[in-house]
């Protein structure tokens, strides 16, 4: 059989896009590598064998977790403090993030129905949209920063960090969720006399519901996440908890409060999970 002809069935299934592959596999790989110099990234250094043994040896006090019952019982009541701070924190971003959203919503506007929004409505939605850019800008770590010097060490700094950086992202994803949907119901309630507000309720949310409470409780379990690493500030719960553990070199205090965490995170996947189908 000729050459030719037995390389023809491979030739007719190859890729025919692989160059193209090829060379942005290899110009990704030219832009990461500076990168990854840049920020010092030394995975190696962690199979130093004096850092080695430390990490193993810490690592190895992770099991058994601690289970007495005096220190159970610190684990929930910073648990409840944690998830309570996390609520509080979500409950005063949305007092902040509702009213913003109505005014940054191009949909609710009803000076955009004739086509272009009027000047002064369009200065100040670009006025609360920089606002959000703002809020969601300074990360919470760097607002509890602040709060902990102002009003002391404690959870009421962890709450208005969150509320103030969540509040800047749940404007933001809400705004661009109410002004992707389908507009004709908003529209017509709108050219129809209804207010912002009704047209909101009765016009933009039975079609967004779903999405917005599921992005909703998302945040919330970030939120949760976000007040673990707040307590490293002085914050309160879980992560304050965890960093005098790990700063004492207890694993086993810290095995326990990780696995309570992580049963945390689970908990709320599962509520956003039922909350999408209930409203799905």
């Amino acid at each position: 059989m000729p050459l030719a002809a037995s390389l023809a069935p491979v030739a007719a299934h190859a890729d025919p896009a692989w160059r193209s592959r090829v060379f942005w596999t290899l110009a990704s790989l030219a832009l990461l590598w500076p990168l990854l110099v840049l920020s010092e990234f030394k995975p190696w250094v962690l199979l130093d064998p004096g850092s080695l043994k430390y990490s193993l040896r810490f690592l190895a006090d992770f099991f058994p977790p601690k289970i007495e019952a005096d220190f159970l019982f610190l684990v929930a009541r910073e648990t409840w403090r944690t998830v309570a701070m996390a609520t509080a924190g979500m409950a005063l971003a949305l007092l902040l993030a509702v009213p913003l959203t109505l005014l940054s919503v191009r949909v609710l506007s009803v000076s955009a129905l004739s086509g272009r929004m009027a000047p002064l409505p369009a200065l100040l939605r670009q006025a609360i949209r920089a606002l959000l850019v703002v809020l969601r800008s300074v990360p919470e770590l760097i607002w509890a920063l602040v709060f902990v010097r102002v009003v002391g060490l404690g959870p009421t700094a962890g709450v208005l960090a969150i509320a103030l950086t969540y509040s800047g992202m749940l404007g933001k994803v809400y705004s661009e969720i109410l002004d992707s949907g389908e507009p004709h119901a908003s529209t017509t309630l709108l050219r129809n006399g209804a207010g912002r507000l009704q047209t909101l309720l009765y016009g933009l949310l039975p079609q967004n519901a779903a999405e917005l409470t599921s992005y909703t409780v998302y945040r919330w379990e970030c939120a949760i996440r976000s007040s673990a690493v707040l307590g490293f500030v002085g914050a309160g719960g879980l992560g304050q908890q965890i960093d005098t553990s790990m700063k004492l070199f207890n694993g086993a205090e810290v095995s326990t409060l990780l696995l309570v965490f992580m049963g945390l995170v689970w908990l709320a996947d599962v509520i956003s999970a039922g909350l999408r189908k209930a409203l799905g």
